[in-house]
């Protein structure tokens, strides 16, 4: 199948799924993760009407879309790999929100290169939800810290959207619906407590389970293999 034909049958899966949790049409975005493929991948989904985009590795990212955004300037790309402060730099000039944040000090750095900038740049707060080897805040202590350093107005270049998480890799429903239901409650905590941030955004699911994240709350899926096809990772 192709590209096009492969985000028709993901759209239509995100339609059906949205129906069976009794959720409006059209409250759950859509992200091509398009990690490991190359630039003329990105234009055949962009062809086809995909404008949002993933990326894991600032390097791979930063060689393939700012030449893509200049001529496409609709398409947007979330950095959704696990971000090293000295990659930070590189990433908020084509990126247009970091995903993975899982740590203060990255939060820091983020405004520190946004501000040189004088750019402004969405973020996602990560939580560990799942097994032991994925990244994201580990305590709610820490996410908490995070919070309340944004709320009290010490970042004003970012803007804080909401959660991310992943589950963990296996075929057991019941702990992947469970890492969806540990985010959800949690956010819903929050947004309760930090009324003036515009905490809304669940990015949860992947090519594997986005239907179980969607009954579960998601707003936004992160799809890449279902679309894209199996990457090459000799690259």
């Amino acid at each position: 199948m192709s590209i096009k034909e492969n985000l028709e049958n993901i759209k239509y899966k995100i339609s059906q799924a949205e129906k069976k949790s009794g959720r409006k049409e059209g409250s759950v975005k859509l992200m091509a993760v398009s990690k490991f493929h190359p630039a003329e991948a990105v234009v055949e989904a962009f062809d086809a009407g995909q404008f949002l985009f993933g990326e894991n590795r600032v390097q791979e990212a930063s060689e393939k879309f700012p030449p893509l955004i200049e001529a496409h300037p609709e398409i947007n790309v979330h950095m959704i790999g696990q971000l090293q402060s000295n990659k930070v730099k590189k990433a908020v000039t084509f990126a247009s929100c970091i995903q993975s944040v899982d740590r203060l000090d990255l939060l820091k750095e983020i405004e520190k290169q946004c501000a040189k900038l004088d750019r402004t740049i969405k973020i996602l707060f990560e939580v560990h939800t799942g097994e032991e080897s994925k990244s994201g805040y580990e305590s709610e202590a820490l996410l908490r810290e995070s919070i309340e350093a944004v709320a009290k107005g010490e970042f004003p270049h970012i803007i804080p959207c909401g959660f991310m998480t992943m589950a963990p890799f296996t075929d057991d429903e019941k702990l992947i619906r469970k890492s969806f239901i540990t985010l959800r409650e949690l956010s819903e905590t929050l947004r309760r407590e930090y009324t003036n941030l515009p905490l809304t955004e669940l990015s949860m699911g992947m090519s594997g389970d986005f239907e179980i994240a969607i009954e579960e709350g998601s707003t936004l899926v992160r799809v890449g293999t279902a679309i894209f096809g199996e990457r090459d990772y000799s690259k």
